[in-house]
This record gives C-alpha cells, structure tokens and sequence, in this order.
C-alpha cells in the first residue's frame, strides 16, 4: 500500500474495516527504532503505516491513560470503558465477532431466543445480496449499540469528574500517539502485514460475492 497516497478517509475505513481481535505489538517492537522523518511527505506516510499497524497499542495506550488519570475515581474507569467499547463497535470485525460470541452463548440456554438475535436476512437477486449487509449486534442495528454505550459513557463522565480533566488526559493520549507514530521508523514487518491483510480483505470481499 501507498500509503503516501491514502487520504483520511481511506485510513479510517482501512481501520474500521480491519481486524482488531491481534494482540498488540510487543514492546521492544514498539519502542525499538525512532528517527526524524526527512520530508512532510514522508512523515505523512509514516503516520498512516503506523497508526494502521499499531493500532491495538495505540488503542491500549489511550484508554491506559484515561485510567491513569482516574485511579481514585471507579467510575470514571468505568466510563473509560464503555468509551472503549462503544469505539470498538464502529469496527466491523469487533462487531460482527461480539455479536456471534452473544449468540452462540445465548443458544446453549434458549435456542429460541437466539434466533431472534439473528440479523435481517438480506433478500438476494441472481445470486448477489440486493443490498450491502449491513453489520447487527443481537438483532439491532450497531448505531444503536453505540449510541446507547456513548450516552452511558458521557453520563459516568459527568458525574464522575471534570469534563476538562478527561479532554486533558485525551489529549496527552493523543498526543503521544501522534509523537510515537511520526518518530516511529515504519519496518518490513509491518510494511508486508499490510499486504497480508489486504489481501485477506481482497480474498473476503471476492468470496462475498
């Protein structure tokens, strides 16, 4: 992938697309080699290879510092968290996983209920789906999910704490990832990773059809 050449928009669908289930980076990994990017556009480059590859560890590093700034305060951890699963939601992969997991758990005690958690099924004309599928979590649409996570999330960081303490920790979350991304000297490894998973989403996409 060029990523020289990959708007905002594209990386954004690339990481809502992905799949978020791999581990993260190990850490000598991630901290292992940092130089000054040479051109705007190399930088700009380097940003969006590493935000695409380190996206887990980015992902970890700012709910970590939500929680680091929330030690004393347990609800305010608690809406970190529903901040971070209302986030993973927007991921396909998460979504379409979360909602299988639930499924099958809710198949072992009440198969009759589980079939009402299925998604609509998409009617199919000369053996292609008539419209793009669109992703359900226990029979809903995912919006709802998200938004319904999001206002609890925003509820808990009302009453918990100061609004602009958690913009602050946000924004050094941020911050760091943007700092660690521009430094980071992208490697083969994650240059032939992105091959790899476009590939795969090629290979998925084609056998959708």
């Amino acid at each position: 992938m060029d990523w020289g050449s990959v708007t905002a928009e594209d990386l954004m669908d690339a990481l809502r697309e992905v799949d978020w289930s791999s581990p993260p980076r190990p850490l000598t990994e991630f901290f292992s080699r940092f130089t000054i990017p040479r051109s705007y556009s190399k930088w700009n480059s380097r940003l969006k290879c590493n935000l695409y590859y380190y996206r887990t560890n980015y992902f970890i590093l700012i709910i970590f510092v939500l929680g680091m700034g929330f030690l004393r305060r347990p609800l305010a951890i608690v809406a970190a968290m529903l901040t971070a699963i209302s986030i993973a939601f927007l991921n396909d992969s998460f979504a379409v996983t979360f909602n299988e997991k639930v499924t099958r758990t809710v198949r072992r005690f009440s198969p009759h209920l589980a079939a009402k958690l299925r998604p609509p099924i998409v009617p199919v004309i000369r053996g292609r789906p008539s419209t793009k599928r669109a992703i359900h979590i226990c029979g809903k649409p995912r919006w709802m999910f998200v938004m319904v996570f999001s206002i609890a999330s925003g509820i808990l960081w009302f009453t918990s704490c100061n609004l602009l303490t958690v913009l602050w920790a946000l924004v050094i979350g941020l911050l760091a990832t943007v700092l660690h991304a521009s430094f980071r000297t992208p490697n083969l490894k994650a240059r032939l990773n992105t091959f790899r998973e476009e590939f795969r989403a090629v290979w998925r996409n084609y056998s959708e059809l």
